[in-house]
């Protein structure tokens, strides 16, 4: 008689177990690198310990090994985004929220790389003054409103790709009439004026920061610390038409929160995307997301 067999699924914890040694050996990773590498090649063994989960009811027993809970790890991410899906739940209002997303040119995404926490710190900024701006303004809401943000560093093909995601309330408070005022029902702001202002915006805060000292310029982009090689680099992202997306409100604010919610506990090298494990020379690539949630209010 024939037995069904089920095949074992394949898990960035066994890449690392089988090739992880060598690639450290042969590259110099930093130390947060390696101890992500530890963890999750270790998730649930008994190298981190156990605990013994015992029934009230029967007294029945089960051993069961730790899991690493770190933020990149393949295994420990649905509970955290629930707890994140159901904190920024209690914190919206009863109204509908546009989902915008913020995209740089792909020539930043190096300079980025290097300075990761200042041009972050200018993304953020940029297109939260871009949506405060223009909801204030007449011509378009004429409202006070607010906005979450949330860090995205790569894109489907795992490579550098930062941009925003962003909720955008549809309406805002009107001082004026002291009344909520609610947008149209599919239209915020015309994405052609969102893009044209946010490229504005993050290029001046970009130049000052250039002229304040604040950037590091080091690898493939150390050529960029010479003036005349940066301004060149600011002439051709200022002809660029830069991408901004609106999409179409959810039925509900938990639709997009919940859509939100896989981004922001999305794991770069996830399980469901390794097929098999052949005889192979692996080379690891690490795509580490920004967890990064910031929330931005105007008062």
């Amino acid at each position: 008689m024939r037995k069904n067999s089920v095949a074992q699924p394949t898990e960035l914890s066994s890449i690392f177990s089988l090739f992880g040694e060598g690639y450290r050996k042969k590259h110099k990773l930093p130390l947060q690198q390696r101890k992500v590498m530890f963890a999750i090649e270790h998730c649930r063994t008994s190298v981190l310990g156990g605990h013994i989960d015992s029934c009230d009811n029967c007294e029945h027993k089960r051993i069961s090994y730790n899991s690493c809970r770190n933020r990149h790890c393949t295994k420990c991410q649905n509970l955290n985004k629930e707890k994140w899906v159901e904190k920024l739940s209690c914190t919206l209002l009863p109204v509908k929220y546009f989902h915008v997303v913020f995209t740089i040119p792909s020539e930043l995404n190096r300079l980025c790389l290097v300075n990761q926490k200042k041009l972050y710190e200018i993304l953020f900024k940029s297109a939260s003054e871009t949506i405060l701006m223009l909801a204030k303004d007449k011509k378009h809401l004429g409202v006070l409103s607010g906005l979450v943000a949330m860090l995205h560093t790569w894109g489907q093909s795992l490579t550098e790709h930062p941009h925003l995601h962003t909720m955008v309330p549809a309406g805002g408070w009107s001082e004026i009439n002291g009344y909520w005022k609610a947008s149209k029902k599919n239209y915020l702001i015309p994405v052609k004026v969102l893009s044209k202002v946010f490229k504005g915006k993050f290029l001046s805060m970009l130049k000052q920061a250039y002229e304040n000292n604040d950037l590091k310029f080091e690898g493939e982009v150390k050529p960029l610390s010479q003036k005349e090689n940066f301004k060149q680099m600011l002439d051709v992202l200022y002809k660029k038409d830069w991408v901004v997306f609106a999409k179409k409100p959810f039925k509900n604010a938990s639709g997009i929160i919940k859509y939100l919610g896989n981004y922001s506990h999305r794991i770069a090298i996830s399980n469901w995307r390794i097929k098999n494990i052949g005889n192979l020379i692996l080379s690891v690539n690490f795509a580490i997301s920004n967890g990064l949630v910031c929330l931005f209010f105007h008062r």
